[in-house]
């Protein structure tokens, strides 16, 4: 399982996640201002002949850096099915119930064909027969009601959900000291229990 390196701007604020390749690049650019966590990888490369010694680069889990402060996705992540129902927990915000992935849908409140977007605030996952029930109403045209209201996740949030599975505890802690108020998700029990050992590469 490839683990990934949580990239921060110069502020700490988090902006992506980088393989230990792209993480080397800026190792090698010299554009790592500091670093947290343990060493997840360990990058052997060329001898050098005046000092007669091979240069190794360790990579941490995490690495702040200098260049864009923020990215577009800080202010409007992409909304996706697989962010969604993390998001939502893989729970149904109509009838409660948790489900697999394939057995939940995208649902907009507001539908479409009646003016609704297509956005964070407006959709919530949704079980199909829920979604299937509700169709093309109005929340109040069928009694119905939500369990939790939608929010647009922050950039912690976001990142923490596309890769819930591969998280490292250190950065799943970095990651939820910045989730907002009204987060309803946690990474409690997906933050990878086992550290990855270093690699020599």
């Amino acid at each position: 399982m490839q683990v990934y390196i949580l990239r921060l701007n110069a502020a700490g604020q988090p902006v992506q996640w980088l393989t230990w390749q792209q993480t080397v690049c800026l190792y090698s650019r010299e554009l790592v201002l500091w670093s947290l966590g343990d060493i997840i990888y360990k990058v052997r490369g060329g001898r050098n002949r005046w000092q007669n010694a091979t240069t190794v680069i360790e990579v941490p889990s995490i690495v702040a850096c200098g260049g864009r402060r923020l990215f577009p996705f800080r202010n409007n992540p992409a909304l996706t099915n697989a962010s969604l129902f993390e998001r939502d927990n893989y729970q149904c915000l109509y009838c409660g119930k948790h489900f697999r992935r394939t057995m939940l849908t995208r649902d907009h409140i507001v539908p479409t064909s009646r003016g609704g977007k297509d956005d964070w605030m407006n959709v919530v996952a949704a079980c199909k027969r829920c979604n299937q029930y509700k169709s093309h109403y109005l929340l109040e045209e069928l009694n119905m009601s939500l369990l939790a209201l939608p929010y647009r996740p922050n950039a912690a949030e976001y990142l923490a959900m596309v890769n819930s599975h591969r998280i490292l505890p250190e950065q799943a802690e970095y990651l939820s000291s910045q989730f907002s108020a009204n987060c309803r998700w946690s990474l409690r029990h997906r933050a990878n229990s086992s550290q990855q050992k270093a690699i020599p590469v």
